[in-house]
Formats: structure tokens, C-alpha cells, sequence
């Protein structure tokens, strides 16, 4: 999806007297919005992209949709989802109710663009500044505010669903191609992390320990395939589970993953 700078982003009347009937004391992507309004505009972020391409959400959304990501711990696909869904979204980025909203990769290649030079810094340094000052985020000993962090976290929750979705994935397919081979192989914790579409909650505990954690499923699956199932490592998402797991994971000095 190409995105392009647009103009003009006042909350249409009707998401207002919608999102405030449903939400009369607020939430924080209400708060977003009322507060920290003018924070960016488009023509601050409007060099990031090419003049051609469809009219898509504008840059200063993009950035909105990523600082809520962080305050509210979503992976890139559960923001995509909120904007899709939740009328407080909707309200923060100022969209019409009936607007569909993205495809959760465009937050990837926006995060890309943030990466570039120091444009991360300027943009979300400063808006988790005044966030910090009117209470939005709230002081627990060292409170990390840096736009590195920021990308960071997001990152892992977004690289934790894929994996996670990719090993449940390539399960379903090695169980139907053949329903008896993994019985010495799949317990009860596998069947609770990956027997359904990948679920991290609103707020997923230990991030990094979870990475880790399936991280070392995903190396048995793939070990215990090549040595006991070589007639299904072609599976299509066999294949797409190992790649994934090249892309997102190395292997330490111990043999673990991480």
C-alpha cells in the first residue's frame, strides 16, 4: 500500500457524538487526540514519501497509530485490527465510522521510514515527552521514553504473533498430512500456545521470555521433521515456518534460540 500525505484531519461529527456516547469518560486514544492534537501534521513527514502513488493514511495518523501501539503493548496486526474496529480509533486519527482502515504491513515499512537518520527521535521522543506530562504514562522508577525503545517494543510483540502463527500453522498442516507422526512430539503446553489464531491479549506478559520460549518449539519441530519426517519438509508452511524462523530468530553458543 503506497501511503501518501493528505490534508485535513478533523474528527467527522458523527465519529464524535459515537465515540463520546460509547466512551463518555474517554480512553486514552480519546485522550491522544484531545490532548496532543497538532502534534504532527503531514507536511512535517511529507519528504518521508513519493508524490505518485493512491491516497492512503497520512503519515501523522501512522505516527499516532504507533505511539498508541506502545501505550497500549499491540502488535502491528492487534493496531491494524483497533483501527479497523474500535471507534476510539477511529476518533484519535480522525476517521469517518465506515472507514476500513490499512493493512497491518504498512506499520511495518512506516517503523522503517522512522529508522532512517533521526526522524524517530524528533517524532516520538516528543510525543512520549508530553504524553509523560499530562499522566498517560506513569512513572515506575527509570520510565524509558527513547524512540529506540519505543520501536523495540512493538517490534517484539509484532515478531512474537508471526512466529507464533507460523509454528500453528505449519502443526495444522504436518497433523493433516500425517495425524499420528507428532503424537511423541506435541504435549499440552504446545496444544494451549498454538491449538488456535495467535492471541496476545491487551496487555502479553514477558514479550522477550515468550520470543525465547517459542523460539526453541520451532527449533524441535523443524529438528524433529528433518530427522523423523523428511517426506513433509516440503509442506508449504513447514517451508514458510522455517524461513520465519531464519529471519526472526539466531542461535546462541548454547544452541538455544534467541
Amino acid at each position: 500500500m503506497c501511503v501518501r500525505p493528505r490534508t485535513g484531519c478533523e474528527i467527522p461529527e458523527l465519529t464524535v457524538r459515537v465515540a463520546r456516547a460509547s466512551n463518555p469518560r474517554g480512553t486514552t486514544a480519546m485522550a491522544i487526540r484531545d490532548r496532543l492534537n497538532g502534534l504532527w501534521s503531514d507536511e512535517d513527514l511529507e519528504e518521508w514519501y513519493p508524490r505518485d502513488g493512491r491516497p492512503g493514511l497520512s503519515p501523522a495518523q501512522l505516527a499516532t497509530v504507533s505511539v498508541l501501539q506502545y501505550l497500549l503493548e499491540l502488535s502491528d496486526r492487534q493496531a491494524a485490527e483497533s483501527v479497523r474496529n474500535r471507534i476510539d480509533f477511529k476518533y484519535a486519527l480522525g476517521m469517518e465510522l465506515e472507514d476500513p482502515g490499512f493493512h497491518h504491513s504498512v506499520l511495518a515499512d512506516f517503523r522503517e521510514r522512522l529508522a532512517e537518520e533521526d526522524r524517530a527521535d524528533k517524532l516520538l521522543d516528543l510525543a512520549l515527552e508530553k504524553i509523560r506530562a499530562i499522566g498517560l504514562v506513569r512513572e515506575r522508577g527509570r520510565q524509558r521514553t527513547d524512540s529506540t525503545h519505543v520501536l523495540a517494543a512493538v517490534r517484539d510483540l509484532t515478531r512474537l504473533e508471526l512466529v507464533t502463527e507460523a509454528m500453528r500453522a505449519a502443526l495444522e498442516e504436518l497433523a493433516r498430512r500425517a495425524p499420528h507422526e507428532l503424537v511423541g512430539l506435541v504435549n499440552k503446553d504446545w496444544g494451549r500456545r498454538y491449538g488456535r489464531a495467535a492471541r496476545l491479549g491487551k496487555n502479553p506478559s514477558r514479550p522477550k521470555t515468550r520470543i525465547k520460549d517459542t523460539g526453541e518449539d520451532v527449533r524441535l519441530l523443524l529438528l524433529y521433521v528433518h530427522r523423523y519426517l523428511p517426506a513433509l519438509r516440503d509442506g508449504e508452511q513447514v517451508q514458510a515456518l522455517r524461513q520465519i524462523f531464519v529471519q526472526n530468530s539466531c542461535i546462541d553458543a548454547q544452541d538455544r534460540p534467541k
